[in-house]
């Protein structure tokens, strides 16, 4: 087969089209034959070579994909081959075929593009499990949401929303902003000429976000911590603004808020398939029903990974990038 490869860390040009050997199932894994995967930030630090895959994950990137079962390993029941399916990932999307643990393994929801499915898996988990698994929010509360017109920002309005919360979101232009509002987003923040905590003090008369899901962590720590209501929850999700930031700790207990940072990559197989059967219970049925969908900004063939690696970088997209095979 054909994979996406890193022979050395570096920029979008250190990804290399080649062919490698085909992956084999072991024991409680499918092997899938890649339609579409899709582009995460967490794969460019990779490229950068900060972020290696756990150990045992396959070393091509890739955090999520859709396609079909080829083969299945010993031990799997429950998933036939021809099955059309999507899948979260701890590696190895960016290729024509991957291996994937049996409960790791989503059904395409109904009426969705078998490609489109692959903007789905990574998205709706770490969505899913910060903002309701972990922060616990609930209808009638605000969430506010750093990056709302990225795949996770996107996801997350139509989510909230869905439960009955109200929802302000950060982008950096008037379009980004438009599109959040046409999600459901309440509350429009243009994090370059207008102060989030303000805005949201404003918005909420002082109440403050009752859940704010951050993918910037350092840079926007203190000023977060501030913008939380009493009893708020700041759930840590990315590190585009840094990894070393000071923590008002009087500033957080006045507010009686929790501080978390999450990832997904490196769970046990055991959380994963937890995370995955909660959004199989409680998501599909709103993407099966249409009331949630992906939101995908362009499709480029697998081999010009370093084209939508620059996209993200360049951040003038709206939603996800996907990645097709031939």
């Amino acid at each position: 087969m054909y994979a996406i490869t890193i022979p050395e860390p570096g920029g979008p040009e250190a990804l290399v089209w080649d062919e490698v050997p085909d992956p084999v199932p072991g024991e409680g894994e499918v092997l899938v034959e890649v339609v579409a995967s899709a582009v995460n930030r967490a794969d460019l630090m990779q490229r950068q070579g900060f972020y290696d895959p756990p150990p045992g994950a396959s070393r091509y990137p890739g955090l999520e994909c859709a396609g079909r079962v080829v083969e299945t390993g010993p031990g799997v029941s429950g998933w036939a081959v021809g099955d059309e399916v999507c899948a979260l990932l701890a590696g190895g999307g960016y290729a024509e075929k991957v291996v994937v643990p049996a409960g790791q393994l989503l059904p395409v929801p109904a009426g969705l593009d078998l490609k489109r499915a692959a903007a789905l898996p990574e998205v709706v988990c770490t969505v899913w499990s910060n903002v309701f698994m972990v922060s616990h929010l609930r209808p009638g509360e605000t969430l506010l949401v750093h990056g709302g017109s990225s795949g996770i920002g996107t996801m997350a309005i139509q989510l909230a929303k869905a439960v009955g919360a109200k929802v302000a979101v950060t982008a950096g232009t008037k379009e980004k902003l438009d599109f959040c509002a046409e999600l459901g987003a309440d509350i429009l923040i243009n994090y370059r000429d207008q102060d989030f905590v303000e805005e949201i003090e404003r918005a909420t008369d002082g109440t403050g976000a009752d859940v704010i899901l951050d993918n910037m962590g350092a840079k926007y720590l203190d000023r977060n911590v501030r913008a939380l209501a009493v009893n708020g929850r700041l759930a840590i999700i990315g590190l585009q603004g840094g990894t070393k930031g000071e923590l008002n700790i009087g500033a957080l207990l006045a507010k009686r808020g929790a501080v978390t940072a999450t990832s997904l990559r490196a769970r046990p197989l055991g959380e994963k398939a937890a995370i995955v059967a909660a959004v199989r219970e409680h998501v599909w049925p709103l993407i099966d029903s249409g009331h949630v969908r992906p939101v995908v900004d362009r499709e480029l063939p697998m081999s010009e990974a370093a084209e939508a690696h620059r996209v993200l970088e360049e951040s003038g997209h709206i939603g996800k990038v996907l990645l097709v095979t031939p």
